[in-house]
């Protein structure tokens, strides 16, 4: 039977790794579809890989923005089904820049996206499939206040994207700090992600669990790329795209260990969901 794959956030970086990992692993009738916002930027990132001497599946470069919920959907009804979804994409952050301009295209990518990935590509995933959001280890519980936490915590998908929705309204009044969001806005947007991904994993875990297909959210670790560097100091226990991909792919393409089902993933071991604790910004990335 031909495998399908498709990779989001995948013309660079991370995703880049992912989507040639991918085409390195799978057989020569399968297909990887590259996908993300920029057609020329797709297209040549999908040729890179077909050229590669490693590649073995086909390989095609689709254009997707996944904060556009339609298009997502478009794209997973035009498909039919689905073997694995690796969910990378992440809007743009700088900065020198105050994180309230910036916060409308980083959460419509990064929650917005999550939230259309997990609706539309999860009715289409086949049995012994893999749905995977890349997230990080600040999206584990404990790093929002607890004030907070249970707006996150074991809610309905649409509970979380109103959480989200809150947060960002309150960015925009000038109140998030005051309401207790955290300064960083990638800390409410990651556990906003492993949240909406647990969310969906509790509706179908028995199912999900009696075939072998894997529902989860992954930590890759700290990578080297053009989009983390601005924010951190020390990058010298960084890992390049290449080898942050491997553990990734490591759950996509090993058999099912039930005890990371639902959960959060880094290098193999489960990130308990109410681990973590309110850290100051500076600390996070200095």
């Amino acid at each position: 039977m031909t495998r399908t794959a498709v990779v989001t956030g995948a013309n660079q970086g991370l995703g880049f790794a992912l989507a040639q990992g991918l085409a390195t692993h799978l057989l020569p009738e399968d297909l990887v579809l590259l996908t993300g916002r920029d057609a020329g930027r797709v297209a040549a990132a999908a040729e890179r890989v077909v050229a590669d001497p490693s590649t073995r599946s086909r390989v095609e470069g689709r254009v997707l923005d996944v904060s556009d919920a339609d298009a997502v959907a478009r794209f997973a009804t035009d498909l039919g089904k689905v073997d694995f979804v690796l969910s990378n994409a992440v809007g743009p952050l700088d900065p020198g820049r105050p994180q309230a301009e910036q916060a409308d295209v980083f959460l419509d990518v990064a929650n917005g996206g999550t939230y259309a990935v997990l609706r539309s590509f999860g009715p289409i995933l086949r049995p012994g499939g893999r749905l995977l959001v890349v997230a990080s280890s600040l999206g584990t519980l404990g790093h929002l206040p607890e004030a907070l936490r249970p707006r996150f915590d074991g809610v309905p998908l649409d509970n979380v994207e109103r959480a989200v929705e809150d947060w960002r309204a309150a960015i925009h009044a000038g109140r998030a700090q005051e309401l207790g969001w955290p300064e960083w806005i990638n800390v409410p947007s990651k556990v906003a992600q492993v949240a909406a991904m647990r969310a969906v994993a509790a509706d179908r875990r028995e199912r999900d669990l009696a075939d072998g297909t894997l529902v989860a959210a992954v930590c890759p670790g700290l990578v080297d790329t053009r989009a983390s560097r601005p924010w951190f100091a020390d990058f010298s226990q960084a890992q390049t795209p290449e080898q942050a991909a491997q553990a990734v792919l490591d759950l996509v393409l090993d058999d099912l260990d039930p005890s990371t089902y639902g959960e959060l993933i880094r290098f193999g071991h489960v990130l308990p969901w109410h681990s973590g604790s309110p850290t100051r910004h500076e600390e996070l990335i200095g």
